[in-house]
């Protein structure tokens, strides 16, 4: 005999109502997980914008930096090119007149070596540029050195005589017909040099009083390199 089982109406709202309980209870897991899923995301994109800022601040810090040390490099370069290789390395100079024929013309170009004069002194024919009246006034000669610090100089007839013994030497183009104040013996100091032009008939150089033995402070450097005109490009000698 089968039995059968009643259900009343309170069991059925029982039921109803756990159904309805854990419904609720997994909607709201649902929302809570979305919520904690919408933070996330949204935290990812605060914090992807946040380094996308910081990238953009150090990309422009990066840029700022690499500015300045481009123009500190560019400041450099031109301070070494204006004032550096002008006053202290090289300078360009111009011949102005025949005093120096045949070695060399008017208007020629040069380049002077001044570095060689700091860590050394000029040497018996260089050719240097020198200040005849101090450096304060603003003109050079462009001459030949013959004599060196502590040697007696003179000049008897066309000959150059260096300590009491000719000078052999083929640099002058015609032969010397003036000693100037070099007639007598001139012994130089332990800071002076005694020039000639090449051009020894119209050369005004140390024969004269006016310019006499030349210090060494008032040389300037020496001339090394004939750039103009182009087909004379070379070393002078």
């Amino acid at each position: 005999m089968s039995q059968e089982r009643n259900y009343s109406n309170d069991d059925f709202e029982d039921k109803q109502s756990t159904v309805d309980v854990d419904t609720y209870e997994n909607d709201s897991v649902s929302a809570l997980q979305e919520r904690t899923f919408s933070e996330e995301v949204l935290t990812d994109e605060v914090e992807q914008q946040g380094n996308h800022l910081d990238d953009n601040q150090n990309s422009k810090k990066e840029k700022r930096t690499s500015f300045i040390k481009e123009l500190l490099v560019y400041v450099v370069i031109f301070f070494i090119g204006l004032y550096i290789i002008p006053n202290y390395v090289l300078q360009r100079t111009v011949v102005d007149g025949d005093s120096m024929q045949n070695t060399l013309h008017n208007e020629e170009s040069l380049l002077i070596d001044k570095i060689s004069y700091v860590v050394g002194d000029p040497k018996r024919f260089d050719i240097v540029v020198f200040y005849p009246y101090g450096k304060d006034v603003d003109e050079y000669y462009v001459k030949r050195v013959i004599g060196l610090p502590g040697e007696t100089i003179q000049i008897i007839g066309s000959d150059i005589y260096i300590n009491g013994e000719i000078l052999k030497e083929n640099y002058g183009k015609d032969p010397i017909s003036s000693a100037g104040i070099a007639k007598n013996p001139i012994t130089l100091a332990e800071d002076e040099y005694f020039l000639l032009g090449d051009n020894r008939e119209i050369s005004f150089d140390s024969r004269y009083k006016e310019v006499g033995p030349v210090h060494r402070d008032y040389i300037e450097g020496k001339a090394f390199l004939r750039i103009w005109p182009l087909n004379k490009f070379g070393f002078v000698d």
